[in-house]
Order: C-alpha cells, then structure tokens, then sequence
C-alpha cells in the first residue's frame, strides 16, 4: 500500500502560516518538534534526511504500528526528502531548496552544517530574506559547544535531575525536557523572526541551545539557590515550599494528590476534609511555613484522613472543600482521559501503516481552521515530486537516485 500524502487537504480559510515554506536538517526530536508545531500552523515543511536510514529516531522503537513513537509524534505534515547532503549535486539540490524557502532549521551536530555551508549565518548572508534557525546542544562558543549533548545529558548539566526524584534518588524527566526546550523555543523564535520580517524584509539567523532552553525553565531552583544559598531538596512528588503538598494513599489501593497553596485553603481542608477544625490554628499547621517545617506530620494527618476513603470519595470531598486535586494517573489513563474525550481533542494521521490516533494540538485559535495534521511521512516518499516541482526531468532524478544521491 502506497503511503499516504503528508498533507490533508487545505482548508478554505488559511491558517496562520500558510504560504510559508520550511526546509529542515533534522534528527531526533528538539528540531523536528519544532517543525512539526510548524507544520500544524499550515506551513509546508521540506524534511531533508539521509538516504541511508533517514532521521535516525526513525530507529528507536516500533511500537506506533511498526513506526517509531517518537518520530510519529514529532514529523507528521512533513514531505520527506532523502538526499546525500555529502555530495555536491546533494547540496546543490538543497540549496535550490533554500533559495525559495522562508525557514530552515537545522540540529545537527556542531560544526556540521557550517562545514557543509548550512549554518544560519551563512545561510542568511546569501539569503537575506531567509531566518535560519541553528538548535544546538551547548551554543555556538564556549568550552562544551563541541560536546555531544543528548537530552539526558543536558538535564544533568542543566540540574534538572538534582531537584528531580526523591531524597534517596535524583532521576531525569520521564520526558526528552530538554529537546522539548529547544523545539518550543525554536517554534517562537521562528515566528518572532517573521513577523520581524514582515516590517524589517529581512530574516535572519536564530540560535537556540538546549542547555539554555532547559536553564530558563530551571528558574524556580535557580533563583531560589542563587538568592537565597540553598538548593531546593528533592521530595518525590511533594514540594519543597509548599506543604500539603503530595500523593496520599486511599482506601483500594489509588492515590491521590492535593495541594494546598495558601493557610485559607488550609483551614478549608481541615474543617470539611480532615474533620480537625482545630488544626486551622493550631501554631504547628496554621501557616504554610510552619506545615512545611512540620512536613511529616502534616503528611501524616493528610494521609490518615484520605487512606479510610476510596478515591472518588476523596477527590468529591476535596473538590467540595475547594481543594486543588487529581488523580495518579498512567499513559494509559491520559489515552482515555475523560476531558480529552469530552473537548474532542483526538484525531487521526495517516501514515504507511494506517491512521494512528493523535492529540490536536495545544494552541487552540478559535473560529480559525482546525490545524493541519498530516501524514507521517515514509522515508523518501516526496524525493520525487519535490525535485519535479523545482524543474528536473524523471531521467535527472532517476539519474541522482541510480548514484544514491537521493532515494
């Protein structure tokens, strides 16, 4: 079975990047998510991969139907393009490309793309019209600009771990955090540039660094520690500065996790939850300062009133008392979420395996056109109609692909 075209149909009313065309260098995840958010928003993204094996997140895993999870969820609406950028008629190719594009990204590794002539300042230098966008590990100077940087790494050099996991444990985010950094800032940076595009006519280059993107999100730990001398400790899923704060057992085996933000929401929880109406003055919880200095007697309260109810129970109680709660939920349970369900936020992708569910995504324009979610492109599936539209003849790609220069 043939796989499907990458892009649905257009709407009728455009959406706010239609008309703007991406070409993308791209592996993993910081620099397709990016692309992909990109694509979403109705721009036409040109996904450049190697003919040997493609973007190599292609490789990590089967589990979307014999696709890869990760790269399902990052490259759909994307036309991919295999060519060998190590040949010169492979760069000529890109460079074409280029010359009628509004963006390029790249994330390969330092030094790559500048070797190849692909870096965004010298891209933009014969291009003036073009932003171009460079995602690194580490940046461009310095001592670690050179340093490998995968997504693990960078939340270690970033302290993300160190505040993350429990006393005994510091563990990474569950998520690529750091990828996921670049990628959003890459997104915003991009339109920040073409809408200074649109008053300037001209684009320019744009740096992102996944430690930078992931020491912006640190910021709580950071100025707490610079400001006041003292890391935050690591509490599992409690917090630091903040106490109830955590996930309480319940009758049947669920837990339950609350969080109280201020001493009025307090007094709530002792009065219509706890039944200890005493505790709301009582100088050892009155305050938050204080609960959080008696941490583990005000866990232990919290967790003798909700382990002798049944979590449904315990959340209607708290919800009627005006307590922030929810549920420990898994994967699965996000697959099956209630709310997700009800606001219709599913669809479904193409792709060479079939339709694969996926989430709309996250930024909502309403009264616009529902984003674009295209297919998730085979490797190589649009090398030919891509390099037709830029005026090369059936022999001339036949020729490229016979020299393995595209496939």
């Amino acid at each position: 079975m043939a796989a499907p075209s990458a892009r649905p149909a257009r709407p009728a009313q455009p959406l706010p990047l239609d008309g703007i065309t991406v070409v993308a260098v791209e592996q993993a995840v910081s620099a397709p998510f990016a692309t992909r958010q990109l694509a979403d928003l109705g721009a036409r993204v040109v996904k450049l991969e190697r003919p040997d094996g493609g973007d190599f997140a292609r490789g990590y895993d089967t589990a979307a139907g014999g696709l890869a999870s990760h790269f399902v969820w990052a490259n759909r609406g994307k036309e991919s393009v295999a060519v060998d950028l190590k040949d010169p008629r492979g760069r000529e190719l890109v460079e074409r490309l280029v010359a009628d594009a509004d963006v390029f990204v790249q994330n390969l590794a330092q030094g790559a793309a500048a070797r190849l002539g692909l870096d965004a300042a010298s891209l933009c230098a014969r291009h003036p019209r073009l932003v171009a966008v460079d995602i690194s590990g580490y940046g461009a100077q310095g001592p670690y600009a050179h340093k490998r940087a995968y997504d693990m790494l960078v939340q270690c050099e970033a302290g993300l771990v160190s505040v993350t996991g429990t006393a005994e444990q510091p563990v990474k985010a569950g998520i690529p955090a750091a990828d996921i950094a670049a990628a959003m800032y890459a997104f915003s940076g991009v339109l920040a540039a073409l809408l200074r595009r649109g008053s300037t006519g001209r684009g320019g280059p744009v740096e992102v660094s996944m430690l930078d993107a992931l020491a912006e999100w640190m910021g709580h730990p950071l100025h707490h520690t610079m400001h006041g001398g003292e890391q935050p400790a690591r509490t599992g899923l409690g917090h630091a500065v903040i106490a109830p704060y955590d996930a309480y057992p319940t009758a049947g085996g669920g837990r339950v996790l609350l969080s109280v933000q201020n001493d009025r929401e307090w007094r709530r929880l002792a009065e219509q939850v706890l039944g200890q109406p005493e505790l709301a003055d009582d100088p050892a919880f009155a305050t938050n300062a204080a609960r959080t200095a008696n941490r583990e007697k005000t866990d232990a309260v919290v967790a003798a009133a909700l382990g002798g109810l049944e979590a449904d129970t315990a959340i209607a109680a708290l919800e009627a008392a005006g307590i922030a709660c929810a549920r420990l939920n898994t994967v699965a349970g996000l697959a099956g979420h209630p709310q997700l369900a009800a606001r219709d936020r599913w669809r479904e992708v193409g792709s060479a395996v079939g339709p694969l569910r996926a989430l709309l995504p996250p930024i909502v324009l309403p009264g616009g056109p529902e984003p674009l979610m295209g297919a998730v492109p085979a490797l190589g599936e649009h090398t030919g109609a891509v390099l037709r539209a830029l005026g090369m003849s059936d022999a001339q790609i036949d020729g490229l692909r016979r020299d393995g220069v595209i496939a």
